[in-house]
């Protein structure tokens, strides 16, 4: 299919996959790209000769177009930028942060930016800014979250009465009928981060991705609001927030029981007590874990249908 996203991007398919720190690496971006999508690597979990030698893989590994996520309040920024700069990667998504300060100078050297809001407002700063397309990212996505608590279902038409440039959406979808849904509120294209961490190419830790398909419905929460709101699996590092929560904790307290390397303990390292494990409310629908080309067909697939399901509908005049 065609349209605005596809064009923009020179992609087969409007189909995203998330930047996740710790699950995004090379082999994921390069599966998802050379399966018709658009793969991108989660730099904001690597240090820049890390990023460097992911692109430079990636790179060889496909031939069609990725991007970098890059999370803008990373420490060492500049050196990320000048990662992607050198290395002539063409797309970024950019996130956590204000894309005012580097969208100007990516896109000198050609590079689309795509910039991740949570609400109506920083869609429209995004696009003050210069952006060529806004990724809306709803209450149901897992990792760092929107604080507003805005649902997907809310939030795409929301954006897209308030916006023209090409839309695309965000949380919970991990379908191709959810991908439909989005469709018809009005994105161009979704992106999809849960569904792709139980893939053979994510750099998720195998612990990690056989816990995720055992998740039941209502295991994930959205929490850490008074710092960085992400959502999280339920397991003990979690019931230590919650805890120090019920005992009053303030923001000193949370960030000591927080410490440094949650995520990566948790996801990469495959820690599932002590860990931050972050994942989406669409993860009680995963229950295997499959190459990601099988992702992207399936998806593509049960979107085609519905779309065509929809199609043959018929009113009364």
């Amino acid at each position: 299919m065609s349209n605005r996203i596809t064009s923009l991007f020179q992609i087969k398919y409007p189909l995203i996959q998330a930047g996740m720190i710790w699950c995004s690496g090379w082999e994921l971006a390069s599966a998802v790209s050379n399966a018709g999508g658009l793969g991108l690597i989660g730099s904001g979990s690597m240090y820049p000769d890390v990023l460097k030698a992911h692109v430079q893989k990636c790179k060889k590994a496909t031939q069609n177009p990725f991007g970098v996520n890059l999370p803008l309040l990373y420490p060492n920024i500049e050196e990320h930028i000048k990662t992607i700069i050198e290395e002539k990667v063409p797309i970024v998504f950019s996130s956590a942060g204000n894309p005012k300060t580097w969208t100007g100078i990516l896109k000198a050297e050609g590079v689309k930016v795509v910039h991740v809001v949570s609400n109506v407002k920083f869609a429209l700063k995004s696009i003050e800014a210069g952006v060529d397309a806004v990724v809306a990212e709803g209450f149901e996505a897992g990792g760092h979250n929107g604080r507003e608590e805005t649902t997907t279902l809310c939030l795409i038409p929301m954006v897209r009465q308030a916006t023209s440039i090409p839309l695309i959406a965000a949380g919970g979808i991990g379908t191709g009928a959810a991908m439909a849904a989005m469709f018809c509120l009005g994105a161009d294209a979704v992106q999809i981060g849960s569904r792709f961490v139980a893939t053979h190419e994510s750099s998720a830790h195998q612990n990690f991705k056989e816990r995720i398909l055992q998740v039941p419905e209502g295991d994930t929460v959205l929490t850490l609001k008074e710092l960085t709101p992400v959502r999280l699996l339920k397991n003990e590092f979690y019931n230590q927030l919650e805890a120090a929560y019920q005992s009053g904790a303030d923001k000193t307290k949370l960030l000591e029981i927080l410490g440094r390397g949650r995520a990566k303990k948790g996801m990469f390292e495959g820690d599932l007590n002590e860990g931050e494990l972050e994942i989406g409310q669409v993860s009680g629908l995963i229950k295997e874990i499959v190459p990601a080309s099988q992702v992207v067909q399936e998806i593509m697939a049960e979107f085609s249908s519905v779309i065509s399901q929809i199609a043959t509908l018929q009113f009364p005049k």
